[in-house]
């Protein structure tokens, strides 16, 4: 016997067959969905890697520990280069000043100078060069902690304290 469309058989037949082609279209949706999904998976993680994205992400985070560490390693030596460049600055020429003067009274036009170079712990040389009108004489005394070992002229010690005042402009100054 023949199972028509009206009976019990027939209508199971058209539900199943509606059922087939429902569960097939899903199929295809689902199917799309993967394929973009897949593509944006190897945006991330690249065209060649077979990985997947849990696996990357862990290789990244592997990776960025080990840069994480090359970092502090690279910082940690640049500290010790950054502490002996600034040791050896300790002693470089960073105070200075330049004073003139007119030391015998002669209206010579302020030719004599004494001038103080000195390091960041106040240390350093007083050079002096007296002008007259036959002669010129250069005197040198070393500074330590800001005073001399000798006695300073009043030029130098004004030298000395101008170079540590941080007032390292040239100064004409009458004696």
């Amino acid at each position: 016997m023949l199972a028509t469309v009206t009976d019990t058989q027939g209508i199971i037949a058209i539900a199943a067959g509606a059922v087939a082609i429902a569960a097939l279209l899903g199929c295809v949706v689902l199917s799309v969905r993967v394929r973009r999904l897949r593509a944006a998976q190897r945006l991330v993680l690249g065209s060649g890697d077979a990985q997947d994205l849990v696996g990357h992400a862990a290789a990244m985070q592997q990776a960025f520990e080990t840069l994480k560490e090359d970092v502090e390693q690279t910082a940690v030596r640049l500290d010790g280069r950054l502490a002996a460049a600034e040791g050896a600055l300790r002693g470089a020429i960073s105070h200075r000043a330049l004073v003139r003067y007119d030391a015998y009274n002669e209206l010579s036009g302020h030719q004599s100078m004494s001038i103080a170079l000195l390091d960041d712990e106040r240390s350093g040389i007083v050079l002096s060069c007296i002008h007259h009108r036959d002669q010129a004489r250069v005197y040198g005394k070393q500074v330590r902690g800001g005073q001399g070992e000798l006695e300073l002229s009043p030029e130098e010690a004004d030298a000395v304290r101008r170079a540590l005042g941080g007032d390292s402009e040239q100064d004409e100054r009458p004696v």
